[in-house]
């Protein structure tokens, strides 16, 4: 067999991690799809959130597909005009008129029959910046200027846009992976524990001093308390868990959706599997995001060269990082913060986004297995 043709079938190999990770995430976008059916059947037009959510999902395969693919390290060219596009949708999202405006937050460009939320963009342009970056200049982080200023600049960047919105969970989200590429790529500790706290402490200030975030604060700190007021949402998320216990009510079952549990196809969707499925489903969720990380890190050794390395590893970090912050919310033991599970929450940005994201960690696992890319290790 010629050396040509070895390549050839190395490029259109997934090895069987990839197998398994792409197992993982179909089980939890059929379980997404199977309890959006459940709750969308007390809508006035039962069908309409499962079409759209289907149109979406339909998008989300191509583009993850199409993202697994191609070459990364081709890529690297164009990762200043991905970022600078990421910026741009950023700011355009605060532009009155083109911004939508809901609950208070200007976090969506209308496209017509569908929204798309830009924060979704900013998340992949600064995955692929920070990568890209800290790459590219690895030799200088003993320097103040190109070790540290440039990248926690354009780390505040993403995050200050994302802020303005307001979207502090989004915000928090992306510093804490940005946070933790900047320490993986072996950015001194000594000037990243200083600026984490003072990240922290920017952060609780700003929400001291937006009503709407405190008070999500104080309502978490009395649950029942405020249940028949600012911790309603939550309230009726811990009931529907309770109601669910080991096993379950039934698909279709659930009291919850009944319109008691506001967002319920959305960011508190765990609770309708907690509901409807009881604690076996939950777990099987959870069980489901660890496997996902774990594998990833396990094949992380393989990578080779850091761009690669952190590409892979910040989505891992953007999936499930986004899927504990959520579960954390729904089962109380975080403050509540509007942020969808992966895979499973209705909703086309995301889903798109979490499709992408799995691209780029199967294209890492499948370009790794390839005999050019094993010769040619830096790390």
């Amino acid at each position: 067999m010629s050396a040509r043709t070895v390549l050839k079938n190395s490029f259109w190999r997934i090895p069987p991690a990839g197998v398994f990770l792409s197992l993982i995430v179909i089980c939890l976008t059929f379980l997404g799809v199977i309890v959006l059916f459940s709750v969308s059947q007390q809508h006035a037009n039962p069908t309409t959130l499962l079409q759209k959510q289907m149109i979406w999902l339909v998008i989300a395969t191509v583009c993850g597909g199409f993202v697994m693919m191609i070459d990364l390290n081709a890529l690297r060219p164009l990762v200043p005009i991905i970022a600078g596009f990421a910026i741009f949708m950023l700011v355009l999202v605060l532009v009155p008129g083109i911004g939508v405006r809901v609950n208070g937050a200007q976090r969506w460009i209308d496209l017509g029959p569908m929204r798309l939320q830009a924060s979704e963009i900013g998340k992949l342009g600064l995955l692929f910046i920070m990568a890209h970056y800290l790459a590219a200049n690895r030799r200088y982080f003993d320097e103040l200027l190109r070790g540290y200023f440039i990248p926690c600049g354009i780390l505040a960047i993403f995050c200050g846009l994302i802020i303005v919105e307001p979207d502090f969970g989004t915000a928090f989200l992306c510093g804490a992976v940005g946070g933790c590429m900047l320490f993986l790529a072996g950015v001194r500790l000594k000037f990243l524990i200083p600026t984490a706290l003072a990240a922290l402490a920017l952060f609780a200030v700003a929400i001291y001093n937006d009503p709407v975030r405190l008070q999500r604060i104080t309502s978490f700190l009395d649950v029942e308390g405020n249940r028949d007021d600012t911790a309603y949402q939550l309230w009726q998320g811990i009931l529907a868990f309770g109601a669910g216990g080991l096993h379950g009510v039934g698909l279709g079952e659930g009291r919850q959706q009944l319109s008691f549990l506001p967002e319920a196809h959305t960011d508190f969707i765990f609770a309708i599997v907690g509901e409807e499925g009881g604690l076996f489903f939950t777990s099987g969720v959870v069980l489901l995001f660890m496997t996902i990380f774990f594998i990833g890190v396990l094949q992380l050794k393989r990578a080779p060269d850091l761009y690669q390395y952190l590409l892979v590893m910040g989505a891992l970090l953007f999936i499930t990082l986004q899927a504990l912050i959520n579960i954390g919310v729904v089962t109380g033991c975080l403050p509540t913060k509007g942020m969808s599970l992966p895979f499973i929450s209705y909703g086309g940005s995301n889903l798109v986004l979490m499709f992408v994201l799995i691209g780029i960690i199967l294209n890492g696992f499948r370009s790794w297995e390839m005999p050019a890319l094993r010769r040619q290790r830096e790390l």
